[in-house]
C-alpha cells in the first residue's frame, strides 16, 4: 500500500484457506491489524519456525508486531481474549490490544442456547457452538452485553436476567463473576473508528482480517449452512467505522483445492481415496473443533462470484504442495444447470441440487521437502515445479485476477511472490 490506507483479507471459500499465514504476511509493515466480524468460531494459525500460534479471537497478523484490535462486529470471548494477549506478550510484542466498546460479548448460556439448537434441528447446521449465532441474535434484539457494560455489575446483572427470560434457560453466568474477569480487559477498551480513521490520516498502513469465508455469509453463502456474520470485504467498513474510500486493496485468499466443515452443499467434494489423501496431506481438521472437514476439488464457477461479490484484487492461493499427494488434479471450471453450462455460480444455486460439475485434469507434481520448498521459495517463481506453475498460471487465466502469491507449505516463508 502506498500511503496510509486499509488492506482487506478475505476468504473466498468455506473458510480454512490459510488467511491466517497471509494476514502474517501481510502485516508485518502494518501499524494496526483488526478482526472485523466473527468470534472465537474462527480459527487462524500462523507457524513461524517450529512454532505453531492458533488464533481464535485476536487478529492472527498481530503475531507479526502490529497492534491488534478487535472490532464492533465482533462477538467477543472474554476469556480466548485474555489468554491470546498473553501468547502475544510470549512473542515480545508488548501488552497492546485495542477492543470496540461496541463489540458484544459470548456468554455461557450462548454456547448452552447453541448446543441445544443444534440438537433440536434434527439435520445439524454444523456449528462449532462456540455461542456465536445466539450471541449475534441478542445483538440484533438489543439484548446483548456489549464490552462497555462489563465494569457496570447492576446493568450486567440486569442484561443477564433479560437474555435468560427471552431465550427460556437457565442461568450460567454470575455478573459479579464477569465482570471481574472483563475487569483485565478495561484498559483495551477503545474508539475503534476514531484510532482507525487516524491512523489513516497519518499515513498509516492497517490491515482488516476477515474470519471464515465468503460461501459462509449469512446473507451471500449457502444457506442455512452458513456463519452468523457477513464475511465479505464489504462487511469491514461497517464494523470498523471506516469509509470505503479508504479501502486500498482486497486481498481474496484461495486454498489450491477447497474444503468445507458441518452440514450444506459441496459440489465438487470427493469421497474416494483421493479425498482422504489429501485430507491427510493437508492436515484437514478443524483449528477450532477438531472435525475432520470435508474435502474436494477447486471450485470455480464459485470461486468467481466470490472474486466479484468482494471486488478481489489479486489472490493468495495457498496450500499447493497438497495436491501433490494425487496424480491428476481436478479443477471444475464450469456447472452443467438444465442441460446449460455456466461459468459463475451464486451460492444459492447449489441448493437446487442440480448443478453438475465440468472439470478440467492437471498433472501434479512431485512432493516437496521442507528445505526444498525453502529453497524455491528463496530462489523465486522459476524454481516452482513446471506442472505446479503451469497450475496456477491456469487458475489465474480462467478467473481473469492475478495471483500473486503461491504457498507451498504451511511455515511463514515457504511461499513464492510474483
Amino acid at each position: 500500500m502506498k500511503g496510509g490506507g486499509a488492506l482487506v483479507i478475505v476468504g473466498l471459500q468455506w473458510g480454512d484457506e490459510g488467511k491466517g499465514k497471509v494476514s502474517y504476511l501481510l502485516s508485518r509493515r502494518a501499524s494496526y491489524v483488526v478482526r472485523y466480524q466473527g468470534g472465537a468460531n474462527a480459527g487462524h494459525t500462523v507457524v513461524v519456525g517450529q512454532r505453531r500460534m492458533k488464533f481464535h479471537m485476536l487478529p492472527a497478523g498481530s503475531a507479526a508486531g502490529a497492534a491488534p484490535c478487535i472490532a464492533a462486529g465482533c462477538v467477543i470471548d472474554v476469556r480466548r481474549v485474555l489468554e491470546e494477549l498473553e501468547l502475544l506478550k510470549q512473542l515480545g510484542h508488548g501488552d497492546r490490544l485495542y477492543i470496540s466498546h461496541a463489540a458484544n460479548v459470548v456468554l455461557e448460556e450462548h454456547k448452552a442456547l447453541d448446543a441445544h439448537m443444534e440438537e433440536a434441528r434434527g439435520s445439524p447446521i454444523g456449528t462449532t457452538r462456540q455461542g456465536i449465532g445466539p450471541a449475534y441474535a441478542d445483538r440484533a434484539l438489543r439484548a446483548g452485553i456489549r464490552v462497555e457494560d462489563l465494569t457496570d455489575s447492576k446493568l450486567l446483572d440486569s442484561k443477564l436476567r433479560l437474555i435468560t427470560k427471552l431465550h427460556g434457560c437457565e442461568r450460567l453466568t454470575s455478573s459479579e463473576e464477569l465482570a471481574q474477569t472483563a475487569g483485565s480487559l478495561a484498559k483495551y477498551v477503545a474508539d475503534i473508528p476514531v484510532l482507525l480513521n487516524d491512523a489513516i490520516r497519518n499515513g498509516e498502513h492497517i490491515v482488516l482480517e476477515g474470519a471464515q469465508g465468503t460461501l459462509l455469509d449469512i446473507d451471500h453463502g449457502t444457506y442455512p449452512y452458513v456463519t452468523s456474520s457477513n464475511t465479505v470485504a464489504g462487511a469491514a467498513c461497517a464494523s470498523c467505522g471506516l469509509s470505503p474510500r479508504f479501502i486500498e486493496s482486497v486481498v481474496g485468499v484461495a486454498k489450491a483445492y477447497a474444503t468445507r466443515v458441518g452440514s450444506g452443499p459441496f459440489p465438487t467434494e470427493e469421497l474416494g481415496g483421493e479425498g482422504q489423501l489429501l485430507r491427510e496431506a493437508g492436515g484437514e481438521y478443524g483449528t477450532t473443533t477438531g472435525r475432520p472437514r470435508r474435502v474436494g476439488w477447486l471450485d470455480l464457477p464459485l470461486l468467481r462470484y466470490a472474486c466479484m461479490l468482494n471486488g478481489v484484487e489479486w489472490i493468495a492461493l495457498t496450500k499447493l504442495d497438497v495436491l501433490a499427494s494425487v496424480e491428476k488434479i481436478k479443477v471444475c471450471v464450469a456447472y452443467v444447470v438444465d442441460d446449460g453450462e455456466i461459468s459463475i455460480a451464486s451460492p444459492h444455486m447449489l441448493a437446487r441440487g442440480s448443478v453438475k460439475p465440468v472439470y478440467e485434469e492437471f498433472s501434479s507434481w512431485n512432493k516437496l521437502s521442507t528445505e526444498e520448498a525453502r529453497h524455491i521459495a528463496a530462489k523465486g517463481w522459476d524454481e516452482l515445479p513446471t506442472t505446479m506453475r503451469e497450475y496456477v498460471e491456469s487458475i489465474e487465466k480462467m478467473l481473469g485476477i492475478p495471483i500473486r502469491l503461491a504457498s507451498i507449505g504451511e511455515e511463514t516463508g515457504l511461499e513464492v511472490w510474483r
